[in-house]
């Protein structure tokens, strides 16, 4: 199971840095890093935006899937539950009860 988690954290740290370049490469209203690059990005996606668009699409759902998928195997490696785990938690809580229970019968045994 571990080489599956460190798989999909290399994809996932890897298809954040692809849509990242991608997304400054796009050219804006104000040319972006894209025109800082010259013809370069023309020349690696294309004239036309909808072949970079695809691809950022792409990129973008490899990322988001990476990130659910990294989210169900960790929860379902984690055995214990950080709230459910600790009963240390509880019992203060049920001591007090039980403390504002005592302390309202001793006061109507007092009158």
């Amino acid at each position: 199971m571990d080489l599956i988690q460190t798989f999909l954290y290399i994809i996932f740290v890897l298809s954040a840095i692809v849509l990242v370049v991608v997304i400054l490469l796009q050219e804006g209203k104000g040319g972006g890093f894209g025109s800082a690059l010259g013809t370069a990005g023309q020349q690696t996606f294309g004239v036309a935006t909808k072949g970079i668009q695809n691809f950022t699409g792409i990129v973008a759902a490899v990322f988001l899937v990476s990130a659910v998928t990294i989210h169900i195997v960790v929860r379902k490696t984690s055995a214990t539950s950080l709230v459910g785990g600790q009963p240390e938690l509880n019992a203060p809580a049920d001591a007090g009860a039980a403390g504002a229970s005592g302390a309202a019968g001793s006061s109507g045994e007092g009158e």
